[in-house]
C-alpha cells in the first residue's frame, strides 16, 4: 500500500508487540505524544461497534512546532503531527504523515524549511520501526 501523504509499512507483530516498539522510538527521537485517540474504544463507546485496534497518535516536535508557529500563525490547524498504528489482518499498519505534504497547502514559502525537517526526522522515526 502507497499513499501520497503518509510514510505506509506493515510489521510482522501484533498491535500490542508494535506499540511496545514503537513508544520507546518516539522518545528516542524527539517527539512527544500530545494526543492519543483510541477509535476502537471510541467506536464501542459512542457507537457499539466492535471495531479493531486503531489508533491516532499526535506527535509533536516542540522546537518545530514553535518554528512553524513564528512563520505561520494558522499552522496549527496542521498539528500535530500524526502517526496511525492499526491492526490490519494479522498484521499491524504504521502510518506516519508527511508533513510536507499538508504544508504544501498553505502556500507559505517560509515553512518548507520546517516541514523539510519535521518530514527528515519522522522518515528516520520510521525507519527505525520494525
Amino acid at each position: 500500500t502507497m499513499i501520497d501523504y503518509g510514510f505506509y509499512k506493515e510489521l510482522d507483530k501484533t498491535f500490542a508487540e508494535a506499540a511496545e516498539i514503537i513508544l520507546p522510538k518516539l522518545e528516542e527521537f524527539g517527539f512527544t505524544i500530545v494526543s492519543q485517540i483510541d477509535l476502537k474504544e471510541k467506536f464501542k463507546q459512542k457507537l457499539d461497534i466492535d471495531f479493531k485496534e486503531y489508533t491516532i497518535l499526535g506527535l509533536c516536535d516542540p522546537q518545530s512546532a514553535y518554528n512553524a508557529v513564528m512563520k505561520e500563525e494558522n499552522i496549527g490547524l496542521m498539528l500535530p503531527c500524526n502517526m496511525i498504528v492499526y491492526e490490519k489482518d494479522d498484521k499491524t499498519a504504521v502510518v506516519v504523515m508527511k508533513p510536507k505534504s499538508a504544508m504544501e497547502t498553505l502556500g507559505n514559502k517560509e515553512l518548507d524549511d520546517v516541514a523539510c525537517e519535521v518530514e527528515h526526522k519522522l522518515k528516520k522515526l520510521f525507519d527505525s520501526i520494525e
